[in-house]
């Protein structure tokens, strides 16, 4: 690997601010990534959803496309490992790279190793360093270390992001949606959903899902790959190294022109020498210092005429060499008997042999009678509190409850035409306890003055939430509000059995037959 060529500035990052390096290498390269994922996903997200519709089980395409995410995940690996060393692939390079490159290791991917929480670590391993068996898995081991639960996390906000990107995408096309579209209420919502979905909403269901995956997966890919390059650089010391390799080559670079100044250099005293007569003398060994004699100080040998101080480069260094980093002395403990001489006298080692053997007994008798032990006292104590617990447990035999008698409920019976005196006839009805046909009749002839108001048709059978919706046409928004109340007080009498009290179904009369002009 040249890491030479490397166009991101590498140095010993956190894994968060790794994180960061890989997302902002794919918002860099974004041309060269999302064009050959859509130029490969969306050929697949067809066939996959059209096989479907054969079938019609829409969710197994959905479901296909989410575990079908590691072969896709090579797309945005391929890219972003190659334009870190300045060599951004083509498009049409990528896609044919997809046929043969990782094919290897993408059956594990997709089997096993699908539901790893750490799958944007290891991808990289997996597919750039091209290691099997033992070898491969410590390698896991070795870059995984402390980045191992910086990377589950980054799984569960990627995860968290591709649902919230689903359900925003939902409550996009429902805020967009005609109000005559919509239901009146969260339980006919939910009835909509509860019910068969058709075909088309499957299907966009679907497409949500495969763009809610196609803006997320690729940041997830790169956020691994910068986890990876930060624990290579801590491992590997990959920051030395360039800057090692860049002095090596700036000194390869001065070589030729320090050796040509030495060798003229040293030509030029050499003439000089011998244009004055004068001929280097070979320098004499210098005489050996006697073995008793003092060993002279070497910082002044070291730093020359400069002035040292000599306490403080001592107090330093023993400062330095105090650093657990380059300490190699350990201390270690150990626990040992007091008294190791009476381990040998006979009579010692016999009074501590019956001792144990005493404990011994007391530990098998109860573990052989201990239970039974237990089981006794238990009894005994319910013997002896027998006065406080029978009453209670007598009460426990009570006779079984006889089942209530079914509930006879009134049969609504109306004339197939209204009254001409509605209001009346409601107050009859009412007085003579029939509520619910009282109720009944209110709530049919404000359907009937609806209808004319509003210059609709009803269909027949029409339930109360049509109605509601049929009455936004009408021009009045006290009508409105009016025909709202009615079929508000209807659905609690007729689904809840909560019935108004005599004001109330008073006002109620009073008010619809001021609004409708009902005769009195």
């Amino acid at each position: 690997m040249r890491i030479e060529q490397l166009t991101v500035r590498l140095r010993a990052r956190s894994d968060w601010e790794a994180v960061e390096l890989g997302m902002a290498l794919v918002r860099r390269h974004a041309g060269a990534i999302w064009k050959p994922w859509w130029w490969l996903t969306l050929p697949v997200f067809a066939l996959l959803n059209l096989g479907a519709w054969w079938i019609d089980q829409f969710w197994l395409a959905a479901a296909l496309m989410w575990w079908l995410k590691p072969a896709f995940d090579r797309i945005p690996l391929y890219v972003i490992s190659r334009a870190v060393f300045g060599n951004v692939p083509g498009t049409r390079e990528t896609l044919r790279a997809q046929a043969s490159w990782g094919m290897r290791t993408l059956p594990h991917l997709l089997t096993w190793r699908r539901l790893s929480p750490v799958r944007s670590l290891y991808l990289p391993i997996d597919l750039l360093e091209g290691v099997q068996g033992e070898r491969l898995r410590q390698r896991r081991r070795i870059l995984a270390g402390q980045a191992y639960g910086t990377a589950i996390l980054l799984t569960l906000v990627c995860l968290h992001f591709e649902t919230a990107l689903l359900l925003g995408g939902v409550a996009a096309v429902v805020m967009y949606l005609p109000q005559d579209l919509l239901p009146d209420s969260m339980q006919a919502a939910f009835g909509m959903l509860a019910t068969e979905w058709p075909a088309w909403l499957k299907l966009g269901w679907n497409a949500l899902a495969w763009a809610a995956i196609s803006v997320v997966e690729p940041f997830y890919v790169g956020a691994g790959f910068g986890l990876y390059l930060n624990r290579r650089t801590q491992i590997e010391a990959w920051d030395l190294e360039i800057v090692f390799r860049t002095l090596r080559a700036r000194l390869s670079a001065a070589a030729p022109l320090l050796l040509a100044v030495m060798l003229w250099t040293g030509t030029d005293g050499a003439l000089a020498q011998e244009r004055h007569g004068e001929l280097p003398t070979p320098p004499s060994a210098a005489p050996a210092p006697p073995r008793d004699a003092p060993t002279p100080p070497t910082l002044p040998i070291v730093f020359g005429d400069q002035r040292v101080d000599d306490r403080a480069f001592r107090k330093a260094a023993d400062q330095a060499y105090r650093d657990p980093l380059l300490d190699r002395r350990h201390t270690q403990t150990s626990w040992e008997r007091r008294q190791r001489a009476q381990e040998q006298d006979p009579e010692v080692a016999v009074r501590d042999k019956a001792l144990l053997g005493g404990i011994g007994n007391v530990v098998a008798f109860i573990g052989e009678w201990g239970l039974w032990l237990v089981v006794g006292v238990l009894v005994l104590a319910l013997l002896v509190t027998v006065r406080h617990w029978w009453p209670w447990m007598r009460g426990l035999a009570r006779p079984p409850a006889v089942a209530p008698e079914p509930a006879v409920t009134e049969a609504l019976t109306l004339p197939e035409t209204l009254p001409e005196d509605i209001a009346t006839a409601a107050r009859r009805a009412w007085s003579e306890g029939r509520p619910r046909h009282a109720l009944a009749l209110l709530y049919r002839a404000s359907v009937d003055s609806m209808v004319r108001r509003a210059d609709i048709v009803l269909p027949p059978g029409a339930t109360e939430a049509e109605c509601l919706r049929a009455s936004r046409r009408m021009p009045q928004a006290a009508d409105r509000q009016a025909f709202a109340r009615v079929v508000r007080i209807w659905q609690y009498a007729a689904y809840a059995e909560r019935l108004p009290d005599d004001d109330e179904f008073e006002a109620l009369l009073g008010e619809l037959q001021q609004r409708y002009g009902w005769v009195s």
